[in-house]
Parts: C-alpha cells; sequence; structure tokens
C-alpha cells in the first residue's frame, strides 16, 4: 500500500488529525475515491489547490499519475508563480 500524507489543516478538518495513511490505489484519482470514502469529503478539499507529490516528483495535475504499492504520496498546497 501506498503511504500518504495529508496536510495538516486537512488531516484536523476530515480525519480527525491523523496524516499518515495507507491506501491502495493505481493512481492518484483512485486513491483520493478511497480517501474520500474514509473522510467524506475530502476529495472536494483535496482537488481544490492541491499538488500532489508522488515519490519525490511534484504535480500540479495529478488525477492519473501512476501510485505504485509502496510509493509516498503527498498533498502539498499548490505552488503558484506570476
Amino acid at each position: 500500500m501506498a503511504k500518504v500524507v495529508l496536510p495538516l489543516e486537512v488531516a484536523r478538518a476530515f480525519a480527525d488529525g491523523e496524516t499518515d495513511h495507507e491506501v491502495e490505489a493505481r493512481d492518484v484519482r483512485a486513491l483520493v475515491r478511497v480517501l474520500d470514502e474514509r473522510f467524506p469529503g475530502i476529495a472536494e478539499r483535496l482537488s481544490r489547490g492541491t499538488a500532489v507529490a508522488v515519490d519525490g516528483e511534484i504535480y500540479q495535475d495529478w488525477f492519473l499519475e501512476e501510485v505504485r504499492p509502496h510509493s509516498d504520496v503527498r498533498f502539498l498546497p499548490a505552488i503558484e508563480g506570476g
């Protein structure tokens, strides 16, 4: 299962403050679906203003990024530039 790390503010709002989770999924979209089943409403929150790092690579458009069984997936505030 992939290790998933939620931002503290999201963890507090949806997951009783727990930031670290284990999830089995083939891509980030499926991973978010699993999290939303566990924590209703979290999918909508994660889809707004959130980037994702999968195994150290940061993605802004992350829905279809592959997740391997031992991946490290971290949700991050989106990086904005100008």
